[in-house]
């Protein structure tokens, strides 16, 4: 792999030559068949990376590793303080357990291009099932274990999968959460069902299996035989992996096989800073795009070893869990969300458990998936004493869009900014007529096409909905939906969404899709929801609801049924937990809700009167309303 001399040699080359600059990273990618063209464009606004190359990657992030020496070195290290359990397992143990897994899926008749949802906590077997997807040829979907069973539904509808594999449940602090009850619902809700299901039965919780329909995971794998790796092209697709919809409706982001592994492998190195052989840790989940580019594909891509995690930064046991993580298993790069940090900093604020452990191998922190507060920035760098790096990528993207790339060059940080665009990436900030704004001034950012390998092709048939989700607004570029500016250093500063997509402990969900469960309500009229900045988490949802005339129902009571219908439709990760029942909600004389102007008096922020507003006399009951349900917090 090509090392270069400086962040502005590697940028300025991947701009003003991308095939050259891609074609040098792809050389660390083992091939069945080299491509015909690094980059090309089937259709208008279409573009496609590798096209005509063959390759597996499963065999590029297991076999090979096998082949070249590093059978015996730990791949994955599964630590879990919920259950107790500490598990280390080899390349060669990986390639043994992936294959009979491949196997299972092959006896299930799944078949190249067949789509395989999995609906799995975070263990060893999760990381199996996805490499086992992608050994035969298998498009997987894995879908987060939180979410309830109609987000789940929705999914298989979209997906269409073979087969689904899934766990009888996830464990958290406060105990187990069986999910055979909530796949069983979400495929009685589907009108596509799968063919099989494969449930692995863990310890904490047995559940009963319906005959013709599902299998005992393990009883499966006893008449599989271990199958070898099926070649794709370049261009096939390895995984959909949903995202929020403004809309409510979800989006299948269909990720590559070849731009997906050149990308990854490129990043490793460049941006993180690892070399083959390191210990690497995402402290994620496999059910966000963290967890599937940091703790499966990338790691293992680059012959390092992944950390999968089953606990939380705090209580499991205590504020020390990552550091004794990181302590016992050698960890050089921690990679998490700013939550994580918060809620370690909430409760050990002069970071006594920090001194615990011996983490001198910890060489630096990564922080992604939400803006990073300068706070939390400075509390983290003023205890580790390393390095914190805040960088900025989303689930379309599958890697990062901005960062300080320290395997090239060590730039100086400035808190509150993910620094400058990652070489690929031509990152402009764009007025609202897509003009491109001069250094300073705030508008949407936006990425000139083609976007770099690895980046979504498109959205899982639905070609239509990708150029109207991400390429209309602004012609000839990706809107990426985040508002920002550049300063006069050209590094990017990212202000929040421009649409109503809320960001929630790094977890992106749609305020559109929570109004649609809380206008189902039979005593609401009309609602609206929004989000709100927190401490902790960095954004909640808090929901606004107008009832019909003549509901005689206590508002309490309504309040804590809506909280429930999000509850159970999206799952406890929504985190809704406050509503405000109004007389009216604020708009435009047009109808428009006014949102922006309700989220800055949550917030407590200073706002100016929308001179089309309808009736500036409704923003007092509204502050009323918020104060009666905690807002603002300070």
């Amino acid at each position: 792999m090509k090392q270069y001399r400086s962040y502005e040699e590697a940028y300025n080359r991947s701009i003003t030559d991308p095939d050259g600059f891609w074609a040098e990273a792809a050389a660390a990618v083992s091939w069945v068949k080299k491509w015909d063209s690094v980059v090309s464009s089937p259709k208008p606004q279409f573009y496609r990376w590798f096209a005509g190359a063959q390759l597996n990657t499963c065999y590029n992030a297991i076999d090979r590793h096998v082949e070249g020496g590093r059978k015996n070195q730990f791949a994955i290290i599964y630590d879990s303080p919920v259950t107790g359990v500490i598990k280390k397992i080899t390349y060669g143990e990986l390639l043994d357990n992936i294959s009979l897994v491949g196997g299972m899926l092959a006896n299930a008749g799944v078949k190249k291009g067949d789509r395989v949802i999995i609906y799995m906590p975070m263990i060893p077997e999760t990381l199996f099932a996805m490499l086992a997807c992608a050994r035969i040829g298998a498009v997987h979907s894995v879908v987060f274990g939180g979410f309830a069973p109609n987000e789940l539904a929705v999914r298989i509808d979209d997906a269409k999968p073979k087969v689904i594999l899934s766990a009888t449940c996830g464990i958290e602090p406060k105990g187990a959460i069986p999910y055979k009850p909530l796949l069983d619902k979400a495929i009685e809700l589907s009108r596509h069902k799968p063919e099989k299901c494969f449930i692995l039965q863990r310890p904490r919780v047995k559940a009963d299996l319906i005959a013709g329909r599902d299998f005992d995971w393990q009883e499966a794998l006893k008449s599989a035989k271990p199958v070898g790796c099926v070649t794709v092209a370049a261009t096939d697709p390895l995984y959909i992996l949903y995202t929020s919809g403004t809309t409510g409706i979800p989006k299948g982001v269909v990720r590559d096989n070849g731009g997906h592994a050149v990308a990854l492998l490129w990043s490793m190195k460049n941006i993180y800073g690892i070399e083959p052989g390191d210990v690497y840790w995402a402290a994620s989940d496999v059910g966000w795009v963290v967890g599937h580019s940091y703790i499966v594909y990338a790691p293992l891509l680059y012959g390092a070893t992944t950390i999968m995690y089953e606990g939380k930064p705090v209580g499991t046991p205590d504020p020390g869990a990552f550091w004794r993580v990181i302590s016992e298993h050698k960890v050089k790069v921690l990679f998490t969300a700013p939550t994580a940090f918060r809620a370690i900093k909430k409760e050990d604020p002069t970071g006594a458990f920090i001194k615990k452990y011996d983490i001198s191998c910890l060489k630096y922190l990564f922080l992604a998936g939400e803006r990073l507060d300068p706070d939390t920035y400075y509390w983290a760098a003023d205890r580790l004493k390393i390095p914190v790096i805040d960088h900025w990528w989303q689930t379309e993207t599958g890697w990062p869009i901005a960062a300080n790339c320290m395997g090239i060059e060590h730039l100086p940080v400035k808190a509150g900014s993910p620094t400058k665009p990652v070489p690929g990436y031509n990152v402009q900030v764009l007025d609202e007529n897509g003009q491109e704004l001069p250094n300073g001034s705030e508008g949407t950012i936006a990425i000139k096409l083609p976007l770099p390998p690895c980046c979504l092709t498109t959205l899982w048939e639905k070609d239509d909905a990708y150029i109207s989700s991400y390429l209309e607004t602004f012609a000839g570029y990706y809107s990426t939906g985040d508002g920002g500016f550049k300063d006069k250093d050209g590094y990017i500063y990212i202000m929040g969404r421009v649409d109503d997509i809320i960001n929630v402990a790094g977890h992106r969900l749609s305020t559109g899709g929570m109004e649609e469960v809380v206008a189902k309500h039979p005593d609401v009229a009309e609602c609206a929801v929004i989000g709100v900045d927190d401490q902790l988490k960095g954004q909640v949802p808090v929901g606004f609801a107008v009832l019909k005339a003549g509901v005689s129902k206590n508002p309490a009571e309504i309040q804590k049924e809506i909280v429930s219908m999000i509850r159970e439709q999206i799952g406890a990760l929504a985190c809704l937990k406050d509503v405000a029942i109004v007389a009216r909600l604020p708009k435009t004389r047009s109808g428009k809700i006014l949102r922006s102007t309700m989220r800055k008096i949550a917030d407590g922020k200073e706002y100016n009167v929308p001179s089309t507003i309808e009736d500036p006399a409704v923003l007092g009951e509204i502050k009323d309303a918020l104060k009666d349900v905690g807002y603002p917090k300070s």
